[in-house]
């Protein structure tokens, strides 16, 4: 048995596109419109995994039609292991995005994409030194 994807609905890819891809460093793998369904699936994988399609892909579902998508809580969580936790937390933050629960030990945090599929970051290696703004900073809504 090998992992392959896991799928999540976003309400506007744009949006997903741009919070998984330019905020997350996520890389497109294919993208596929099915007119005759009236949606499209766009298939991401993260930078260290391979081109070849072997690493586990996260899987954008968008429905053209407008839709109503909640329990992105329920979800659970994606996670990723990155190579500086801060320098990404900053990178995200600078794009808006709230840091949910900050990398106060070095080692983990959590954001939430625009359609509130929670992402767990964590660092790869050994935990960085604890580091301000991070070491002081409060949870924010759920994570």
């Amino acid at each position: 048995m090998k992992f392959l994807h896991t799928m999540v609905r976003v309400a506007d890819l744009d949006q997903a596109l741009k919070f998984f891809v330019d905020g997350l460093g996520l890389k497109v793998v294919r993208r596929r419109d099915y007119e005759s369904g009236r949606f499209t699936l766009v298939y991401l994988t993260a930078s260290d995994d391979p081109d070849d399609g072997s690493g586990a892909e996260l899987e954008l579902t968008h429905n053209w039609d407008s839709e109503t998508y909640t329990g992105g809580r329920n979800f659970g969580h994606v996670a990723y292991r990155v190579d500086d936790i801060y320098e990404l937390c900053a990178h995200l933050q600078a794009q808006g995005v709230t840091i949910n629960r900050p990398p106060r030990d070095g080692h983990m945090a959590f954001v939430r994409s625009p359609d509130g599929i929670s992402v767990e970051l964590l660092q790869k290696g050994a935990a960085l030194a604890p580091a301000e703004p991070w070491a002081s900073m409060p949870n924010t809504g759920e994570w």
